[in-house]
């Protein structure tokens, strides 16, 4: 009695049937002769011993030790990374030397292994040779029993011609079509012309796909011929051909059929195989769902008349196409051998047809093999859907993707059934054979049960490492079309939305790749600075206190804006704005500070200090260092900041007319940033222009107070106001200047001391004179860089300032704020006290003390205040930043030079307001002055000519804005040589920016993502740097949510951290070791992730590797032509110097047994070509050069 095994097309059903199977042997051992069982690749071979009472005796030894049946494995060279072997007991190379598809076609050395490890049967699976006649008679010379039809019915019914005169003599209807196409290619036209246009070239000798090619009219018909015949040829070994006419509404609907020996044939139903591309099917269900019982009933009868013409065995598909025109079925073809899609059939019958089709062989009767006695016993049990999960790009025109798979989850649960074997972590997927990685069955009870399982399922998936079809396949199952089964056979090919669908995200291998490249190459912010403590302890912030009490956001959201300024005006105690997210780190840190760092504070803050009157924690610098050195998003940080913080009003630093850039921007685009700023969570907008030109803020101004939020209309200090010398700057120039803003419609002054150049005794002339002769409340921004900042805020405080800056003690001092604690305590107990919880502050304080450490690379060196910010009068937030430029430079050494040529620079100009932008122009300046050793008189003097930083001669053209008195003319006529500067608005001159125009141009440029406000906000003030970001993004995925230690400077051997990329989803990645460099110079890092292992491969970028790489395409060349997919030339129809006409064929490419011709997308000659027949290419690799 033949041993039953329930075989998986990859072998993973045996193993989980195990038992059962060694349960069955058990008891047929004691009375049957034992047979030896090996597993064949997407089948199974069966053997029986010449020596009974050996094999018994073998057989037994092995059930006692519970080793069950030994695994035999044929494999070939090119699939020696494939799982098969893996699990096999045993396994047998073939083809060694041959080519991936001469070796997968190999009779004899298919024959030569069964013979030598004494197999006496062999299951063909689903595989190419399945199909062939050939193959039949070899083994049967062999001695050798082929599970499947005889050979003389495979080639009535194998050879797609010879079955339609099959189906024709049974009655059955067949689509129009030539008899097998010659070689004389005007016979084969006028062939094409009498069936009429248009027509389906197909394969003789297989299926899948392989060999088929649409023909639309006769200008294709010679190429799509010769194509086709090639991909036949190396597919299935035989290249002859047919041409069909083609039904443009047409279902594909196949009939399983089983026979035996004995005369019986049983048909298992219908399936629907309609969902297709390049006539490769994608989705299979049985039974069909569309049909009634009477179609049901005629199709399975037509499959029947087939099957009984020629005494059909074993087991074979019957394939027809349904015009949906008219419900007409016509027979296509027969698949004679198991098909990928039998598994759905199984799910609803209930019968194992692999295991039918062993019984067969060994001469069981239909009855036995499958349980059923008769046809009508065989009945329908619910409907099942199977998936095949593909290495494929469908956004790429399926292009199929090989590599290693770095992770894999599969979904598992009621209902779903997996048959696959080459998918589990570590796999690789070669560029030689079927890009299909595991197929997935879902039964339920009803076709819309089956399908929600189904997606359900995929969803579940988790594939790394490669490319798959799985968001494609789930797009396709909630389609409409499909769910109301009025698809057909195009319904991909004709269907684009299904091709519009997010990608999965993969975050976590993105941030494993971003781990990596840090821990190999480290992060160039870092590289050659000061690192931080090494037993650096992780920042905790403090517990809350309570629940966040009402603060200054609910007043605001309660009574609007103007109630904030006039109960700011009421107030006694003195309120302050903690800037250590904002400024506080922008003056001492270079603006480095992370989000994460920010976001994990704020809940205290809302807690513990509820009576702050704002948190500055958003605009200047802040906003373009997020995209450009921290690869994170700053409108992310806002809302984040604003959930965490939900009584506190936040404010940010708006630049008027320039936004949060460095220019001048259309008036449309300041009110739209200005907009969803407010939108995404802004409370306070501090509205300033860098040359207190009030004409230049009103506009964005107008556009805070549209939004309902506060405008604090700013004017910014600069100079001595006590020093006669520099009367340009005196009480009465920001008097006036203040009263202009409240008559722009401020509802708080706001007095920038940017620099820290505003002393004790000045701040208590200007503070009382503002608050008696403006009118408004007063919010105090000052600088601690000479070590005054304390002092002159207590002074401000005794004068009747409303609202103080101060940072958190730890990021306070220098160039930062002065010192929150500090002023807190010396207040406390006066008229002046501010009410804020001293032991709150230090508590915070301890955080920001943690949190710095990890900051040490961009500490700015100033060891202590230095009264030299009297001569520089450098802005604070500016002071680091120059530092780092100079650092850049190699002008670290001459920083003192660079000072004092600032301080030159802002004399040459006149004498003017330096705050972003305009502090930057002066900075330029004072850079490029040191580096080419230029003196004042240099630059002045009218007979030296040179070249100045653009941003100096934009600022000298008027584009931002006029200081008071205009420019000195003699540097503004050498800037401009001779052109003529504006001395209006500069806005006034810029038309408006067609917003929905540019947004359909940032969506092209990424590729079809989406473009929402924030984003368009993102690239307006900055493109490249916002594209950038993006670009970045793309590759590492959300690096904002690692710690700030692992973001800089990586992780080290055996250090775990975790990462928190959503709510709820935690990462805990432990690094275990890295690689040495290899000859491509890469290393490759090992990780654990969730306790999984995961190795990520990233180039070393100190080293170059000796491998040579191949030049890739460059897309905006139209003179190249690139590779569309990795791959193996398969033939080159073109040389160097020849003439080409678009549409001529240039090379053709075989990739998973598929071959894609490569045609010339325009008239030229051929400049070049780079590859040969049969070399190995990757996807964007540079072919051919068209000039």
């Amino acid at each position: 009695m033949p041993i039953e095994l329930h075989p998986d097309s990859d072998c993973a059903r045996i193993l989980r049937h195990r038992d059962q199977i060694l349960q069955n042997l058990l008891a047929e051992s004691r009375s049957n002769p034992p047979k030896h069982a090996t597993i064949g690749e997407r089948g199974l071979w069966t053997a029986k011993s010449q020596e009974a009472i050996a094999a018994r005796q073998q057989l037994l030894k092995a059930l006692e030790t519970e080793e069950g049946l030994e695994g035999l494995f044929r494999y070939r060279t090119h699939s020696v990374l494939c799982h098969f072997h893996l699990i096999a007991d045993e396994a047998y190379r073939i083809g060694e030397g041959l080519g991936p598809v001469a070796a997968y076609l190999s009779i004899p050395e298919i024959i030569r292994v069964a013979r030598e490890c004494g197999a006496d049967a062999i299951h063909p699976g689903y595989g190419l040779l399945s199909e062939n006649p050939d193959f039949v008679d070899a083994c049967a010379a062999a001695g050798i029993t082929f599970i499947g039809p005889k050979a003389e019915t495979m080639r009535a019914l194998g050879d797609k011609a010879s079955a339609r005169r099959v189906a024709i003599g049974a009655g059955v209807p067949v689509i129009p079509a030539t008899g097998v196409l010659g070689e004389d290619f005007d016979a084969i036209k006028r062939e094409a012309a009498e069936i009429g246009y248009p027509l389906m070239l197909k394969a003789s000798w297989g299926g899948g796909g392989r060999g088929m090619r649409p023909i639309n009219g006769p200008e294709e018909l010679v190429d799509k011929v010769r194509e086709g015949r090639r991909e036949a040829e190396a597919a299935f070994g035989n290249g002859e051909g047919y041409l069909e006419k083609m039904i443009l509404r047409a279902r594909h609907v196949e009939v399983q059929l089983l026979g035996d020996a004995h005369g019986g044939l049983y048909h298992l139903y219908e399936r629907d195989c309609t969902v297709q591309r390049r006539n490769q099917k994608v989705v299979e269900r049985a039974p069909a769902p569309y049909l009634t019982q009477a179609q049901r009933d005629e199709v399975c009868n037509l499959a029947l008349k087939i099957g009984q013409a020629v005494g059909y065995e074993c087991a074979g598909t019957v394939e027809f196409l349904m015009d949906m025109d008219d419900d007409r079925f016509y027979f296509i073809e027969v698949n004679p051998r198991v098909q990928v899609e039998h598994t759905v059939t199984e799910e609803v019958t209930g019968i194992d047809i692999v295991q039918a089709q062993i019984k067969i062989a060994e001469g069981s009767t239909l009855a036995e093999a499958t349980g059923a006695a008769s046809q009508s016993d065989i009945t329908l049990s619910g409907h099942a859907v199977q998936c095949r999960v593909t290495t494929e790009d469908p956004q790429n025109n399926f292009i199929p993707d090989y590599g290693r798979i770095t992770a894999y989850r599969s979904a598992t649960g009621m209902g779903i059934r997996l048959d696959g074997g080459t998918a589990y972590a570590g796999g690789v997927i070669t560029r030689y054979y079927d890009s299909l990685l595991v197929k997935v069955t879902a039964w339920a009870q009803t076709p819309e049960q089956a399908i929600r399982r189904m997606d359900r399922a995929l969803r579940e998936f988790r594939v790394r490492g490669v490319s798959t079809n799985i968001d494609f396949v789930i797009n396709l199952l909630k389609h409409q079309t499909f769910l109301d089964n009025t698809y057909t056979t195009k319904f991909i090919d004709t269907t684009d939305d299904l091709f519009t669908f997010k990608k999965r995200r993969d975050r976590a291998t993105k941030i494993l790749t971003y781990l990596a490249d840090i821990t190999v190459n480290g992060h160039p912010e870092t590289a050659g600075r000061a690192l931080p403590p090494a037993q650096a302890h992780p920042p905790v912030p403090p517990a809350p206190l309570a629940d966040p009490a009402p603060g200054t956001r609910q007043l605001l959201e309660e009574k609007g804006a103007q109630a904030v300024a006039d109960w700011l005006a009421a107030q006694k105690q003195l309120l302050i704005t903690d800037t250590t997210m904002r400024d506080g780190h922008q003056s001492l840190l270079a603006t480095r500070m992370r989000s994460i760092d920010m976001i994990r504070i704020a809940p205290s803050y809302a807690a513990n200090l509820p009576q702050l009157f704002s948190v500055e924690c958003w605009g200047g610098a802040t906003f373009d260092v997020a995209y450009r050195f921290l690869q994170e998003c700053p409108w992310q940080r806002l809302r984040d900041i604003r959930a965490k913080m939900p009584n506190l009003m936040t404010q940010m630093l708006l630049r008027a007319s320039n936004g949060v850039g460095y220019t001048n921007y259309p008036d449309n685009v300041v009110q739209f940033f200005v907009g969803q700023a407010a939108a995404s969570g802004v409370d306070v907008f501090r509205v300033f222009d860098s040359l207190n030109w009030v004409e230049n803020m009103r506009v964005a101004m107008d556009a805070v107070i549209e939004t309902g939020k506060i405008c604090e209309g700013t004017v910014c200090y600069t100079g001595n106001m006590l020093d006669p010398d520099r009367s340009k700057y005196d009480l009465q120039y920001y008097v006036e200047t203040a009263k202009d803003l409240k008559s722009a419609g401020a509802h708080v002054l706001g007095l920038k001391d940017m620099a820290g150049l505003l002393k004790p005794a000045a701040a208590t002339i200007l503070i009382k004179a503002l608050k008696q002769e403006v009118g408004l409340p007063v919010h105090f921004h000052t600088h601690d860089t000479s070590g005054m900042g304390g002092a002159t805020i207590l002074a401000a405080a005794a004068a009747g300032v409303d609202a103080v800056d101060c940072a958190m003690d730890a990021l306070s001092g220098n160039t930062s704020q002065p010192t929150i604690g500090s002023v807190v305590e010396a207040l406390a107990g006066t008229d002046r006290d501010t009410g804020l919880d001293i032991g709150a502050i230090r508590s915070i304080s301890n955080y920001w003390e943690r949190v710095r450490e990890n900051y040490a690379a961009f500490e700015s060196g100033l060891q202590s205040p230095a009264s030299e910010v009297y001569l520089h009068e450098m802005p604070g937030g500016q002071f680091t930043n120059l530092k780092s430029q100079a650092r850049s430079m190699g002008l670290e050494d001459r920083w003192h030079e660079v000072a004092q040529a600032y301080a030159d620079v802002n004399r040459m100009f006149g004498d003017i307001v330096k705050v972003t932008p305009s502090s930057k122009v002066v900075g330029d300046m004072a850079l490029m002055m040191v580096s080419q050793n230029l003196t004042p008189a240099d630059v002045l003097d009218p007979e030296r000519d040179m070249s100045f930083p653009d941003s100096v001669v934009d600022m000298m053209r008027g584009n931002l804005g006029q200081p008071p008195g205009g420019w000195p003319e003699g540097i503004q006529k050498k800037v401009l040589k001779g052109e003529a500067p504006i001395t209006d608005r500069p806005g006034a001159h810029l038309d408006p920016v067609d917003l929905e125009e540019t947004r359909t141009k940032v969506q092209a440029e990424m590729e079809g993502k989406p473009v929402d406000d924030e984003d368009l906000c993102g690239y307006l003030m900055y493109p490249k740097v916002f594209l950038d970001y993006m670009g970045r993004h793309r590759i590492y995925g959300p690096v904002r949510t690692l710690p700030t230690r692992s973001f800089f400077y990586g992780m080290e051997p055996g250090q775990e951290i975790a990462v928190e990329i959503d709510p709820g989803k935690i990462l805990e990645i432990r690094l275990q070791a890295l690689s040495d460099t290899d000859e491509k110079g890469e290393v490759k890092v090992f990780f654990e992730l969730n306790g999984q292992p995961r190795s990520i491969r990233v180039p070393n970028r100190k080293v170059a590797g000796s491998a040579a790489a191949r030049p890739k395409a460059d897309p905006a060349d139209d003179t190249h032509v690139g590779a569309p997919m990795p791959g193996v030339v398969a033939s080159v129809a073109v040389s160097q110097g020849q003439a080409v006409k678009q549409g001529d064929l240039l090379l053709t490419i075989e990739a998973m047994k598929m071959e894609t011709g490569i045609h010339a997308d325009r008239d030229g000659s051929i400049k070049a070509v780079h590859v040969g027949a049969g070399q190995q290419i990757d996807a964007k690799d540079l072919l051919v050069e068209i000039e």
